[in-house]
């Protein structure tokens, strides 16, 4: 039964530090800390890959490379 709960127990702390913005450091000084992380991603910039335009941008590029290369082309 202990075995069973100490497997438990890592189970739901691995899943914290996973789900949260949380992560463990290490230094001489201090030993171990925990930190919170920030993230500073901004999405919809046009430069950005996960905006439209980036999206577009990469599908115009992967086309012309196919057809350049005889793959595929819609001409």
């Amino acid at each position: 039964m202990k075995k069973v709960t100490v497997i438990a127990a890592t189970l739901v702390g691995a899943a914290m530090l996973s789900a949260a913005p949380i992560s463990l450091h290490q230094s001489r000084d201090n030993g171990l800390s925990l930190a919170v992380d920030n993230a500073q991603a901004v999405v919809g910039r046009p430069a950005t890959p996960g905006s439209v335009a980036g999206v577009h941008r990469r599908h115009t590029r992967r086309a012309i490379r196919r057809c350049a290369a005889g793959v595929t082309c819609p001409h």
